[in-house]
């Protein structure tokens, strides 16, 4: 419970305004309460006219008990009824009174449950914005270690639960304690012997259901990684139906979620099973508190010397099963906020996961690129501390176009995700104009930068928002202008609606080139100084290939490129081509030069040709 209450302080902070209201509402619900279940007493002492007792009222100053005061006044009151109403009607005016302060007992429940609304719900809008908020902040090397699938699962399945088992929760541990507190006082106030004869018979109520919840913590953990593992595999099956359907592998696939949906079926049952375990504890355990609280109390009212009579032992009794039902929820509450603390554990894996990419106290603002790019005797390793990058130096020259070139795996894209700091240097230095990228501020160092990948990373949004993505204000005639440049313009016309066309999920309704060129167009209208392109062309065909070269030879004409490239015949005209082998620079130099050295770039270039 100390976990919990700690997530409670750091989540409920915004919304202590409506649980002192629900606090407030609540206290008032269990006044109205026990007033109402007071009048049973005298109804029942009109109905069985079972006291002859003349009362005389007594001055509330006496120096009489006070429990005595208050039972002779009423007494008093209603005996002053009864003689001037009869006793049919006196019932009626009970019977309206009780009616009444039911109705207002009522209404408390109601607006302590609808005042907890704003804050269930905010809470829940409160983690989810916190982990997406946190998910963007993070490096690109978490998510190479993380399932897509898993991620999404937190951010649904677990923040769900966090819903259901701990917000859904707040409302049980402000009202019932509340309920049970003021219930308690009732209770010592009618019979301290019963009640305190009561006290020792809950504890084994508490003790029952807090080993329910314990064991339901670990298997809600279970459940929640077998969800994860489900949402992974539909994330992976959406992403390649293509590949599933080429090699006939659907009856392969659907044994493989068969048996991860049975997995996840065995994990769920054991935690129905528990939570369907606790309601019928907790009432047979509440059961064997009344009978035996009946046993002791009509032993009491048996005996010559009864401390209390009939009507107010039936009092008693009501105020006392009155009490069981928010123990019950008061124990449901800590039978479920196990459940979700699981699912905290689980969501808080993202909140509390550390960003190495740290931002200096003192980090400098750049606003241009004047002189050139140094790469410094860099190494680079990621967090299994096997080194990809060994001892690279290199320098990129404001406004000439440098490629990168090299087998799968050499390190050439690991390289280049150093200068918009994906990936922080593990030794040497990368610099900007002189000044360490480490020391820069990271936001100011990202806008010097466009960048244009192989695979187009376009959003289920207009075409028009994936040109202007990451530009404020941009305008329509700076966009059409961008797509211009990019020979994008022409088939984007060709669609119905223009601009304004919907281009699905990760730009599924457009061609491979048609989503290179809205890239393209993107780059072009950030206006960065510095551009990278990674293997942008190698996807294409020819006749596509062509339309975004152009694009591209506008786009680098002004501008100081980095290109990764697999066909040689892109880069030909680089100012300087790197040639990387196992995360080493092996050659360097102009085309024709290093065809003349006879090396591994000729290699390349040779089995290309051929």
């Amino acid at each position: 419970m100390k976990e919990f209450w700690k997530i409670l302080k750091r989540f409920t902070a915004p919304y202590t305004g409506y649980l002192f209201g629900a606090v407030g509402i609540n206290i008032l619900s269990a006044i109205f309460n026990i007033f109402s279940f007071t009048l049973i007493i005298p109804i029942l002492q009109i109905l069985f006219k079972m006291d002859t007792t003349v009362y005389e009222f007594i001055p509330w100053g006496s120096e009489m008990p006070l429990k005595d005061i208050l039972m002779n006044n009423m007494y008093y009151f209603v005996t002053i009824i009864i003689d001037k109403y009869g006793p049919s009607l006196t019932l009626l005016f009970i019977g309206i009174f009780f009616g009444i302060m039911t109705f207002l007992k009522t209404g408390c429940y109601f607006g302590s449950s609808a005042i907890m609304v704003p804050l269930r719900t905010g809470i829940v809008r409160d983690i989810r914005t916190q982990v997406y908020n946190k998910l963007l902040s993070l490096p690109l090397g978490f998510f190479s270690r993380e399932r897509k699938g898993d991620i999404i699962a937190r951010m649904s399945g677990d923040v769900g639960e966090i819903e259901y088992s701990i917000t859904s929760s707040l409302d049980m541990l402000i009202k019932n304690p509340i309920l049970i507190i003021f219930y308690f006082a009732t209770l010592l106030f009618t019979s301290w012997e019963l009640t305190l004869f009561t006290i020792l018979v809950v504890p084994l109520m508490a003790w029952a259901m807090s080993a329910i919840g314990k064991q339901l913590k670990r298997e809600s953990l279970e459940a929640q990684g077998k969800w994860s593992d489900t949402m992974s595999q539909i994330d992976e099956t959406l992403g390649g139906l293509r590949i599933i359907k080429a090699f006939i592998a659907e009856d392969k696939m659907k044994a493989r979620f068969l048996n991860t949906s049975n997995e996840l079926k065995r994990a769920n049952s054991k935690v129905f099973i528990r939570q369907a375990l606790a309601h019928p504890v907790s009432e047979f355990l509440g059961s064997v508190m009344i009978m035996i609280v009946l046993w002791f109390g009509g032993t009491l009212i048996l005996n010559d010397n009864a401390s209390i009579d009939a009507p107010t032992f039936i009092f008693f009794m009501i105020i006392l099963y009155s009490v069981l039902n928010p123990l019950k929820e008061l124990a449901k509450a800590g039978y479920n906020i196990p459940k979700g603390m699981a699912s905290v554990e689980r969501v808080d894996k993202i909140m509390k996961a550390e960003n190495n990419i740290k931002e200096k106290p003192d980090a400098k603002e750049i606003s241009s690129f004047n002189d050139k790019i140094e790469f410094r005797n860099v190494r680079f390793s990621y967090g299994d501390g096997k080194e990809v990058i060994h001892g690279v130096d290199l320098t990129v020259p404001k406004g000439q176009t440098i490629a990168i070139v090299g087998q799968s795996g050499s390190g050439k894209s690991t390289l280049v995700d150093l200068i918009p700091r994906y990936h922080d240097v593990t030794s040497g230095e990368l610099l900007i104009d002189g000044t360490n990228v480490k020391d820069l501020k990271i936001h100011s160092l990202r806008s010097l930068i466009g960048n244009v990948n192989q695979e187009a990373i376009l959003f289920n949004d207009t075409i028009f928002n994936n040109i202007a993505f990451g530009v404020e204000n941009a305008t329509m005639e700076q966009v059409v202008a961008a797509a211009k440049i990019a020979n994008a313009h022409d088939f984007i016309m060709e669609k119905e609606n223009g601009y304004d066309t919907m281009i699905g999920d990760r730009g599924g309704r457009l061609s491979g080139g048609q989503r290179q060129r809205i890239s393209i167009a993107r780059a072009i209208l950030k206006n960065p100084p510095i551009l990278i392109l990674d293997e942008a062309t190698s996807a294409l065909d020819t006749e596509s290939e062509r339309l975004v070269q152009e694009a591209l030879d506008r786009l680098t004409s002004t501008r100081t490129t980095i290109a990764i490239a697999h066909r040689l015949s892109t880069i030909k005209n680089a100012n300087e081509i790197y040639v990387m082998q196992d995360g080493v620079i092996v050659e360097h130099g102009k085309h024709a030069d290093l065809i003349a050295l006879d090396g591994y770039y000729k290699k390349l270039n040779d089995m290309q040709a051929l």
